[in-house]
């Protein structure tokens, strides 16, 4: 289940909204089939692992890191597939929380007589795939907040300059985070200030998210390279009082523009239930303090990684990670659970859930 697991985080981002899946198939002590979910559309860890082992199949067991399908999707389902390679025994990590699935795959599996173990490592398999946890269950996209910061909380200098606060090794992990997300989300100063390209830069290949802007009033120039550059798609979210003319504009560049509520500051958590009906199922938030502490204050983040770099920069005016109107007491601050910290490079990276206020 360990190798079935790497499997899966080694195509962790490849898979759209569907979850990363790793598979493996033993039999007399031996490996005879490894499978991975490559690409959304195409065959499944099981499907891989199963045509690798080919007639070996029968009698083997198969070690899968999230419960088989049961439903016809975008393939057929997999808990057939194993049926039909007369598989003796299934051992799963975690059942699925689709709906869809949601101990199906088991079910049917156990009809045709063959053994199934459910839960071995599944700490790990749901830690995986928290993302896709998260958004099949509540139906919006799983945010993973990321800011960069001096130790004085500032994200750029008082002039603006904010190139660069953190160094390469931390920036290299961030693009390896925009891999993992199929969204990438800013709002509209941030897009103005820098003019970023927001795309995934690595030293090997990586896939570029959507691009995401909140504009409530629509000031993103149609000459900044999020709606020149054609790099990856661009969403841009207003509100009903933006200019149509302008709007209008920007769809005619090849943006889509998204109205979510009546102004006059897009209504995030609608923004969030549009962006999942365009099956954004992961965004990572590379906002600024407006930004954030908006998405913070309206409880839209699931997860947060904050880079703080050795610097002090100070600037009363110094923009800062979080802009929020805040809570009355210490008491309801909105703590980190879970947390890790990590050196990446000359700088530190604190990672964890937040637990909001009651």
């Amino acid at each position: 289940m360990r190798l079935a697991l790497q499997l899966a985080e080694g195509t962790k981002g490849q898979t759209g909204a569907n979850p990363a899946v790793g598979c493996v198939v033993v039999k007399a002590g031996r490996i005879i089939g490894v499978g991975t979910h490559l690409r959304r559309g195409e065959g499944h860890a099981e499907v891989h692992a199963l045509d690798m082992a080919g007639r070996e199949s029968e009698g083997a067991t198969v070690y899968v890191t999230l419960e088989p399908c049961s439903h016809h999707g975008r393939t057929p389902p997999c808990s057939e597939r194993i049926i039909a390679a007369k598989a003796a025994k299934v051992v799963i990590a975690m059942q699925d929380p689709n709906p869809k699935v949601a101990g199906q795959g088991i079910a049917r599996l156990r009809e045709q007589g063959i053994g199934v173990a459910v839960g071995v490592l599944e700490q790990e398999a749901r830690a995986l795939n928290e993302d896709f946890i998260a958004f099949i269950t509540s139906g919006l996209p799983y945010v993973t907040l990321k800011t960069a910061s001096t130790l004085d909380g500032k994200i750029a200098a008082k002039s603006g300059d904010s190139q660069w606060v953190t160094g390469p090794k931390a920036r290299e992990l961030v693009h390896t985070l925009r891999h993992r997300h199929n969204g990438i989300m800013v709002g509209v100063g941030t897009a103005l200030t820098d003019d970023p390209m927001l795309t995934t830069r690595l030293s090997v290949p990586g896939l570029s998210p959507r691009r995401i802007v909140a504009d409530s009033r629509l000031r993103l120039p149609l000459t900044s390279r999020l709606v020149s550059d054609n790099a990856s798609g661009t969403i841009v979210l207003t509100t009903e009082r933006a200019d149509r003319a302008k709007l209008r504009e920007l769809e005619k560049a090849g943006v889509r523009v998204i109205v979510s509520g009546a102004g006059p500051q897009v209504d995030l958590r609608l923004a969030m239930r549009r962006l999942a009906e365009l099956e954004i199922s992961s965004i990572l938030l590379e906002g600024g303090g407006r930004l954030n502490g908006a998405m913070l204050q309206a409880r839209l983040v699931n997860k947060l990684r904050l880079f703080f770099a050795p610097k002090i920069i100070g600037g009363a005016s110094a923009p800062v990670s979080f802009e929020l109107e805040g809570w009355e007491r210490m008491a309801d601050a909105v703590q980190l659970d879970r947390m890790e910290v990590e050196r990446v490079g000359g700088d530190l990276c604190i990672s964890g859930y937040p637990i909001y206020p009651v």
